[in-house]
């Protein structure tokens, strides 16, 4: 895919760049430990955009948010003012109601943090799980697993 606002698809990985502003950081120009947080919701935001699963018509059309359930964050090396970032996003498992993407902040190919996150499907009526929608599903599984979506 050809480099745009949402990023790159490429081999089962979305990356997406990001500069480091003025807001992202604290007085010493170091990216407080929440940007990273809030990077890392942007490119998976980004990556089911380019995937065509649209976010909006499942919360207005199908009544479902995708929600996180947890995060397991490992902080390596500092990021700094005006530095250029990049976001690695994979989706590591899909199921009835469970997204699992893996995701690696990156200066220059070396992980600055390192994000696991478990998202789930659920009801905004209710509250509890509701399945993904079937649509999705199978637009996520056809980017995890290319070649079973080609029939290859």
């Amino acid at each position: 895919m050809e480099n745009n606002i949402s990023g790159t698809i490429e081999n089962q990985v979305h990356r997406l760049k990001k500069r480091v502003y003025y807001s992202d950081t604290d007085a010493g120009g170091v990216v407080y430990h929440s940007r990273y947080i809030e990077m890392a919701e942007h490119a998976r935001s980004e990556l089911i955009h380019l995937l065509g699963a649209e976010q909006h018509s499942i919360l207005t059309d199908e009544g479902i948010g995708v929600v996180v359930r947890s995060m397991n964050i490992q902080y390596n090396r500092p990021a700094f003012l005006d530095e250029v970032l990049t976001i690695e996003s994979r989706i590591t498992k899909c199921e009835t109601f469970t997204l699992v993407f893996i995701q690696n902040i990156c200066r220059d190919g070396e992980p600055l943090c390192e994000i696991e996150l478990k998202a789930g499907s659920v009801s905004l009526k209710t509250g509890r799980p509701s399945p993904l929608p079937e649509d999705w599903k199978a637009k996520i599984t056809g980017f995890m697993n290319p070649s079973a979506s080609t029939g290859a």
